[in-house]
């Protein structure tokens, strides 16, 4: 019983603050106060993470369209969470430090196969997906090696900002945020925002956090667009209206 309790304390503390919590009841350490508090909300990220773009993944199904989605913005999404992951992974990291970016990898899949689909390039879909697949099992399989890894990691920055600002721009030109989720965008940004803490106290790697820290600036641009452009409305909801009236 006493050893099953440890291995699930084991998950939330450190071998040495499992010590000094249960062993020498030393409650009032700072360090393992911060360890813990970073390891519960990494926990506390991946759980969330798989709800994280299902919104997103449900509005587009719901409405068949994917209009106001940029799709070059979502694939670049996909290629810094994907390469998030993989340098995390074969580094060696906590998957607590990263482990949300495997859902978030395949719910970004997902999304840019559907905006595919629905704009009427179906078989364009399909190839993508396979196509990632094969990509994802050669990051993570040892085929690929940490330099060209780190390299990736270190493009997530500027692709990142490219991202969300061609995003932004295409949320400006239309005066709307499409089919774009508000819980979504509001997931997004508080994930992120928590993963700058859990980076430095778990990995330390100066290049993860700044790719957070960006990734949240650039987040809280769109969240503000989502909320600016709260009541406008995309050409999806006119259309329903006016086949409504008619």
């Amino acid at each position: 019983m006493a050893e099953a309790v440890k291995l699930a304390a084991l998950v939330l503390v450190t071998e040495e603050c499992y010590k000094e919590y249960f062993e020498y009841h030393n409650f009032a350490d700072v360090d393992c106060f911060k360890s813990t508090l970073s390891r519960g909300l990494g926990i506390a990220i991946i759980a969330g993470s798989f709800l994280v773009k299902l919104p997103q993944i449900l509005k587009i199904f719901n409405n068949k369209s994917g209009q106001g989605i940029n799709i070059i913005s979502v694939l670049l999404d996909l290629f810094a969470i994907t390469a998030t992951v993989s340098y995390s992974f074969v580094s060696g990291f906590p998957f607590s430090a990263w482990g949300d970016g495997v859902s978030l990898g395949l719910q970004t899949a997902a999304i840019a196969a559907m905006v595919m689909h629905y704009n009427g390039a179906t078989q364009q879909a399909t190839a993508f997906v396979v196509a990632y697949l094969a990509i994802l099992y050669a990051l993570n399989s040892g085929l690929a090696p940490i330099n060209v890894l780190w390299s990736m990691q270190a493009m997530n920055v500027p692709i990142l900002l490219t991202s969300k600002l061609i995003q932004a721009l295409t949320n400006y030109r239309n005066k709307n945020t499409g089919q774009l989720s508000a819980v979504t965008c509001i997931m997004l940004f508080f994930g992120s925002a928590a993963r700058i803490f859990t980076s430095v106290q778990e990995t330390g790697d100066s290049i993860l956090i700044l790719t957070y820290i960006c990734s949240s600036a650039a987040n809280a641009v769109i969240l503000g667009q989502m909320l600016y452009y709260w009541n406008s409305e995309t050409p999806v909801t006119k259309k329903k209206k006016s086949k409504k009236s008619n």
